[in-house]
């Protein structure tokens, strides 16, 4: 819901430092892959029980790296695989955490992660067949910025993603009802970009 009014503030100063990244020769791939080696180092933190806020530093590192891959990218050369794995690491991040949680406390987390979760898939779902369907459609959208596919927006997006994790990493014993509220609003994000499609595809042109 943020991720558009967010993209204006942190979009220039993201490009300047992709630019800067890609004059010393870094690749955008390899910054995804370290965004998504320090999402997984958060949630190994999280799983073995460490304080869940010393999880913020590698979240809050993760996602710089996911925004400057995409600036680094757009410097140089942007790719179909490139898009691709970025959104693969993206999907693989959001699932971590979650299941960091019900590790690190089974008893407490079990039934809220695994609804969480859930929530995700069919949300996940309901994103990526949107961009298929757009992208059969040849539709094109930059309200969240330069993207490799299109971007359905929607009530959750990346931006109260990231602020849910660290909603959990401030408050772990609240994991339950913080993850029963967030995932009963990725099922209704869901079902409003379904309805959306049903206007937007419903119908053939």
């Amino acid at each position: 819901m943020f991720d558009s009014a967010l993209r204006r503030l942190i979009d220039p100063p993201l490009n300047r430092a992709g630019r800067a990244l890609a004059q010393r020769g870094i690749l955008a791939d390899h910054v995804t892959l370290a965004g998504l080696g320090l999402g997984l180092l958060a949630a190994l933190m999280l799983a073995a029980d460490l304080p869940a806020w010393l999880a913020l530093v590698p979240v809050a590192a993760s996602r710089i790296a996911d925004g400057l891959d995409g600036a680094i990218a757009r410097a140089t050369r942007k790719t179909d695989f490139g898009g691709y794995l970025d959104i693969a690491c993206d999907f693989a991040f959001y699932g971590a955490i979650p299941l960091a949680f019900v590790i690190r406390d089974p008893a407490a987390n079990a039934i809220a992660g695994a609804f969480v979760l859930f929530a995700f898939y069919v949300n996940a779902a309901s994103f990526l067949g949107y961009a298929v369907m757009a992208e059969k459609r040849g539709m094109r959208s930059r309200a969240q910025g330069e993207k490799s596919l299109f971007y359905a927006a929607g009530l959750l997006e990346g931006t109260e993603t990231i602020a849910f994790f660290v909603a959990l990493c401030l408050w772990p014993q609240h994991f339950a009802p913080l993850a029963w509220g967030f995932g009963a609003l990725c099922l209704l994000t869901a079902l409003a970009r379904i309805l959306g499609a049903r206007r937007q595809f419903g119908i053939r042109s």
